[in-house]
C-alpha cells in the first residue's frame, strides 16, 4: 500500500505591488502625464531648463534697476510707468477700471517712493530663489504675481511667456526645486499641513518620530 505523502500548504501569493494611492470616493484620478510631471522626482529635468530661465531674467531685470538710482532712490521711474499705465488719452492703457483707480490712488499717495524698492528687491530675491531652487513654488508664486501686475498694467514684453512658466513650475513645485535646494530644504521643513523632520523630530530617515523611553514594567 502507497504512502500518502502530506504536501505542504501552498503560501498565498504576495500582494501585487501598486504605484497607484487609494482614491477617496470624490476623487477624480488625475492622468499619468500630470502625475509624472508634477510629482515624479525624473521630470526635474524638464524644469530645471525652464526655472533657470526664469530666474535669470527676473534676476536680469532686477539688477539692471538696482543700479538706476531713479528706482531706488526717487522712485520716478516707477512715477513715469505708473503715469504711463493711467492715461486715458486715446484709448485707456489699463482696460480694467478697478486697477486704474488702484493705480491712481498709489500715484496719489506718492507710494512710488517705497514700492521701486519693493519691486527691485523682490525681483532679485525672486531671481536668486528660482536659480538655486529653493523655495521654488513660493518664488515663482511671487514671479507670476508680479507678471500679472505688469500685465495688468498694460505692459507686453515677456509678462505673459514668464507668467506661463511661472505657473507650470507652481503647479510642478513639489519636483521643480529637486535639482536644487529644494530637495534638502522641503523634507528639513516640510509643508503647513505636513511639518518636515525639523519639526517632527525624525532622523536619518526615520518614519516615526523621536519618543522618549518608555518606563520599564516591573
Amino acid at each position: 500500500m502507497a504512502a500518502t505523502v502530506p504536501r505542504e500548504p501552498r503560501s498565498a501569493p504576495p500582494p501585487q505591488a501598486t504605484d497607484r494611492t487609494t482614491l477617496h470616493p470624490n476623487e477624480i484620478p488625475g492622468p499619468p502625464l500630470a502625475y509624472w510631471l508634477f510629482k515624479d522626482t525624473r521630470a526635474a529635468w524638464l524644469w530645471l531648463p525652464l526655472r533657470l530661465y526664469l530666474g535669470w531674467s527676473w534676476l536680469q531685470h532686477g539688477l539692471e534697476k538696482v543700479t538706476n538710482p531713479a528706482w531706488t532712490q526717487t522712485g520716478e521711474a516707477l512715477a513715469g510707468f505708473w503715469g504711463n499705465a493711467v492715461t486715458t488719452d486715446p484709448k485707456p492703457v489699463i482696460a480694467v477700471p478697478w486697477y486704474r483707480d488702484f493705480i491712481e490712488a498709489l500715484l496719489g499717495a506718492q507710494a512710488y517712493t517705497w514700492f521701486a524698492d519693493l519691486i527691485v528687491y523682490g525681483e532679485i530675491l525672486v531671481g536668486v530663489a528660482l536659480i538655486l531652487g529653493a523655495f521654488t513654488g513660493i518664488a515663482a508664486f511671487c514671479g507670476a504675481f508680479m507678471n500679472w501686475n505688469y500685465i495688468m498694467a498694460g505692459s507686453a514684453s515677456t509678462n505673459a511667456l514668464l507668467l506661463a512658466i511661472a505657473v507650470g513650475v507652481i503647479l510642478a513645485w513639489k519636483v521643480s526645486g529637486w535639482i536644487g535646494l529644494d530637495r534638502w530644504l522641503l523634507p528639513l521643513l516640510g509643508t503647513p499641513w505636513r511639518p518636515g523632520t525639523l519639526f517632527t523630530g525624525r532622523h536619518h530617515g526615520s518614519a516615526h518620530p523621536i519618543r522618549p523611553p518608555e518606563t520599564p514594567v516591573i
